[in-house]
């Protein structure tokens, strides 16, 4: 079938409100407009770039986790958290009270993220997988009673407070089970000649129409993008997140999805999507290059000002890369010296500026990895 020929599905109607039925995808789709070509090429030259980059940087898992973090908490804005990069790193107890909730949203989601990327190693993205991720995501916290790990068994809506004024309104949770599995075939199916981005933007538009669980579905939405790059092996580590993309203006993002079920625009959300694809590659090898610098600088600063100290200073920076939230009993184990020793060094990097004090105690004091921290919530 082609593209512009997509019909989006249809409405049935519930006891005293209308939902939607998408249409199957798992099919053969090509396409008869010349635009989406270019977009496309664009689109798979960035990622190709960003994983050459990514095989080139020397020690890059120290470097994965931030992009997991930032993904969590840019991910879980979107949702209404209010949790920051700083405060994401920082242990929950030196969280203010009032904000803890939006802090285990943001860690759940980079627990699950995690096991889901681990898990790809023996799993193929699946229905198992998603809902597995789904139970780490809803874990505690606020959706803990939202049926964490299964599909619906009830409606679900969005926007509005509740199925009265809601601005869009899924499928019959009947539908559920049916859809998702023809989900999981169109991603896996090699009878289909569809390119693997076109692929996954059909994807995860049909992810967030179908809205499996009951709460959760934008972020296992968007960390599907994420796993099918890196199943497919167009990515070999977890470095491209398309929600800052899709948060720089969420208005644009809704108002995509609801013109393909509205109007069968496919055309104009694959436009957009691809365009997210290119322009969030192309951040992320700035992002990795900026950190490169930064990191081989601090190296050249520390060998020619730190004297006795470097060696150590080296170790604890290289440390800080992987956790930005360090203290000085840490640091004393991370560079096998003592506590006395330790509180010099960190004194010393504060002084240099690479490490900054947040609590204003005397005592239990912590230190974050100011400049990496900030270099990653400018990207």
């Amino acid at each position: 079938m082609e593209i512009e020929d997509f019909r989006a599905g249809h409405v049935e109607k519930g006891r005293a409100y209308h939902y939607f039925v998408p249409a199957a995808i798992n099919q053969e789709w090509t396409w008869r407009t010349a635009a989406l070509n270019p977009l496309l090429e664009r689109a798979a030259v960035k990622l190709g770039e960003l994983n050459s980059y990514a095989r080139l940087v020397p020690n890059i898992d120290l470097f994965i986790q931030l992009h997991v973090t930032k993904e969590a908490v840019v991910s879980s804005r979107i949702e209404g958290t209010q949790t920051n990069l700083n405060e994401a790193v920082l242990p929950k107890e030196e969280v203010q009270p009032e904000r803890r909730d939006d802090w285990q949203e943001v860690n759940n989601y980079i627990r699950a993220m995690n096991e889901a990327i681990e898990e790809l190693k023996t799993l193929p993205i699946s229905s198992r997988l998603l809902r597995q991720t789904h139970l780490t995501l809803l874990s505690s916290g606020r959706g803990e009673h939202k049926q964490p790990g299964e599909y619906r068994r009830s409606q679900n809506w969005i926007g509005g407070h509740s199925l009265a004024d809601a601005t869009f309104i899924p499928p019959h949770d009947k539908y559920v089970q049916e859809l998702m599995g023809d989900l999981e075939n169109f991603l896996h199916n090699d009878a289909v000649n569809v390119p693997a981005l076109i692929r996954i933007g059909m994807a995860h538009y049909q992810f967030e129409t179908i809205h499996p669980f009951l709460d959760g579905n934008g972020r296992i939405g968007r960390l599907l993008i994420t796993l099918y790059l890196v199943s497919e092996g167009i990515l070999d580590q977890p470095l491209l997140y398309l929600s800052a993309y899709f948060e720089k203006n969420k208005n644009l993002y809704y108002d995509n999805l609801t013109l393909v079920r509205q109007k069968g625009d496919l055309v104009q959300w694959l436009k957009y999507f691809l365009v997210g694809i290119e322009q969030t590659a192309t951040q992320a090898v700035a992002t990795l290059s900026n950190i490169l610098v930064l990191k081989a600088t601090m190296e050249q600063d520390i060998h020619a000002t730190f004297g006795k100290r470097a060696g150590s200073a080296l170790r604890l920076l290289n440390a800080l890369f992987a956790d930005p939230a360090i203290t000085v009993e840490k640091a004393a184990t991370i560079c096998a010296i003592s506590y006395k020793s330790a509180n010099v060094l960190v004194a010393q990097m504060q002084t240099h500026g690479y490490l900054q004090e947040i609590t204003g105690q005397s005592r239990n004091r912590i230190f974050l990895f100011e400049p990496y921290l900030k270099a990653f919530e400018s990207s």
